[in-house]
């Protein structure tokens, strides 16, 4: 892992994949056996969260499904406090377990609209999954159930995070130089 710029920001090495690969290993497996007896469905939170959900999902050892959603909430490196609903889920959640898949909850204003939108069609449970939790951040109240690594208030990239559209493919996880 060495720097990287991606437009005009410089980034060093945070967090390697093969630490972030231990860790979702490690939550398939919990999730596997809180959900013993039940199909829940993934709804995948796009388009941060699309590797991190492939990850899991081959982690978790019992018949799921999963769906997706696309919110926007963020502009370059700052959120824009405003969270807006682009793609909507046609799946009937009503009754079903329900695990959201995110990349990063930070101040929590995507995720408590995801929930807000998803609680209306009354699914029989709806529980939060993070790649990344920025507790110093965080303004919610909605509970984050399965969080692979915690991490401070700093930009990140690389697994599937972006900088303008730039750095979803990095397998490793990048930090903003300041």
């Amino acid at each position: 892992m060495e720097r990287i710029t991606l437009k005009d920001k410089t980034f060093t090495p945070y967090i390697r994949g093969a630490e972030l690969q231990s860790r979702i290993a490690e939550l398939g497996a919990q999730i596997t056996v809180e959900y013993a007896g039940k199909t829940p469905l993934f709804i995948s939170v796009l388009n941060g969260s699309f590797m991190f959900t492939a990850d899991l999902l081959k982690a978790v050892n019992l018949p799921c499904e999963v769906s997706f959603v696309k919110v926007a909430s963020y502009h370059g490196t700052g959120s824009s406090g405003k969270v807006t609903e682009l793609i909507g889920l046609s799946e009937h959640i009503e009754g079903r377990d329900v695990i959201v898949v995110e990349d990063i909850v930070d101040t929590g204003l995507t995720i408590q609209k995801v929930a807000e939108l998803l609680s209306e069609r009354h699914p029989a449970s709806l529980r939060i999954a993070t790649l990344l939790f920025k507790p110093e951040a965080y303004k919610g109240t909605l509970p984050v159930d399965y969080v692979v690594r915690e991490i401070p208030n700093a930009f990140i990239v690389g697994y599937g995070l972006d900088y303008d559209g730039l750095g979803r493919n990095l397998r490793d996880i990048y930090q903003i130089v300041e």
